[in-house]
């Protein structure tokens, strides 16, 4: 488990690019949930997401034993990829990224921006991770896993900065797409000593993780995970995470597609803040518990901002992105 040491080294290596993001208790959250209710805004990022604490720390380890690096390669549904992006271009290395067809329009258009080059694979992430290992040999890049100790003790600085800020949470909601965020909440908790609890959540079109969670195996699910929660489209979960969610975690909830548009809506009306469909799953899963948590103290994970505008569109006139396998 990262100790408190590790985060503050984290945490020093990455203030330069990622300062500590906000964490706030809007009043309309309150008024609309009758839960003081904070958020935790990582969608103040530079790639407008958490990962690219995360993306930071593996890449200076990495250059640090493998000096010889040349490349990185992985695939991502858009934030790992942007984080993987941004933090090769800071130390000169090439990056290819792997999505699936269909993947985020604009959050492919950003991960080249931040200078990554940008292949389509497969219907959904796991067939695209799927490919990963090809293209490593034929570039001679490294893989860079979705999930990986470097990983958690990145992402999880935002777990510090938030329990050190609020030290008297009596639950923390958290998306989990391959896990990196949650198991960093559940390190950082650790590390503080808090008694907070930590709920972690799924979409109802990919909750491998919530069955994997409940029952005494690993579950992966056979359909495609056609969620426009893009950032929780997991299939196939990661024994590691897994092994670290079951001990942190007090459970796991399922939210579905109408459930997150309309915490989407509601981020943007009592906040203003944009959210993508993972950042807003947590405060789908409060709401959705609002009575459970009235007049306690709550906080929700903001993973992310980076929807398309397309999808925005559709949500802020009422409705919900239906997404079609290719």
């Amino acid at each position: 488990m990262t100790t408190l040491a590790d985060f503050e080294a984290a945490a020093r290596l990455i203030a330069p690019d990622v300062p500590p993001t906000p964490q706030y208790a809007w009043p309309l959250l309150e008024a609309a949930l009758g839960v003081k209710t904070w958020v935790k805004h990582e969608n103040h990022t530079p790639t407008g997401a958490f990962k690219v604490r995360g993306g930071l720390v593996f890449v200076d380890r990495l250059l640090h034993e493998k000096p010889q690096t040349r490349g990185l390669v992985s695939a991502t549904r858009g934030n790992h990829g942007q984080s993987l992006a941004f933090a090769a271009r800071a130390r000169g290395l090439s990056c290819v990224i792997l999505v699936p067809h269909g993947n985020s329009v604009e959050k492919n258009a950003a991960m080249r921006a931040f200078g990554a080059e940008v292949i389509e694979f497969g219907d959904d992430f796991d067939a695209a991770k799927g490919e990963v290992p090809r293209i490593a040999a034929e570039r001679g890049y490294e893989i860079v896993p979705s999930f990986h100790p470097d990983l958690v003790t990145g992402v999880g600085t935002y777990g510090i900065e938030l329990f050190r800020a609020v030290p008297d949470l009596d639950v923390v909601f958290c998306p989990i797409c391959l896990g990196s965020g949650a198991c960093g909440l559940i390190a950082a908790k650790a590390a503080l000593g808090r008694a907070v609890e930590i709920v972690g959540v799924v979409s109802t079109r990919a909750d491998a993780y919530k069955r994997s969670f409940e029952g005494p195996d690993l579950v992966e699910t056979a359909h495609p995970a056609d969620t426009f929660a893009d950032g929780v489209a997991v299939r196939c979960p990661s024994p590691e995470a897994l092994a670290i969610l079951r001990g942190g975690l007090s459970r796991i909830v399922a939210v579905d597609d109408d459930a997150v548009a309309e915490a989407t809506r509601l981020l943007f009306s009592a906040t203003h803040n944009l959210a993508e469909g993972a950042g807003a799953a947590a405060l789908a899963a409060l709401t959705g518990e609002a009575e459970r948590w009235r007049g306690r103290r709550a906080a929700v994970i903001l993973s992310g901002g980076n929807i398309d505008r397309g999808w925005y569109r559709t949500v802020l006139s009422g409705e919900t992105p239906r997404v079609e396998t290719p």
